[in-house]
């Protein structure tokens, strides 16, 4: 069986950059709602699904992101922006 080490990214090559995002933040104990917004790796996207709860204990959320061609992208809350509460 042959393994596929030649696909994976090099991590010499690998760049993660963080930009803040006002407004916007990390809130695990947050659980977003159907048809709310979140940010995530792949940009601005509609959350369309909440699912069961991942190894960390978050919530998994299935969104969909603009320009995916209508398929569900997976993300736990943990990983996600949310809009920041008006308080």
């Amino acid at each position: 069986m042959q393994n596929n080490s030649s696909a994976r990214v090099k991590l010499e090559t690998l760049r993660i950059s963080s930009i803040e995002m006002v407004g916007w933040s990390v809130a695990p104990e947050r659980t977003p709602c159907v048809g709310d917004f979140v940010h995530c790796v792949d940009g601005l996207a509609e959350v369309v699904g909440v699912h069961g709860r991942t190894s960390s204990g978050s919530r998994l959320l299935e969104l969909k992101v603009d320009g995916s061609g209508g398929k569900a992208y997976f993300a736990a809350v943990s990983n996600v922006l949310q809009k920041a509460l008006d308080e």
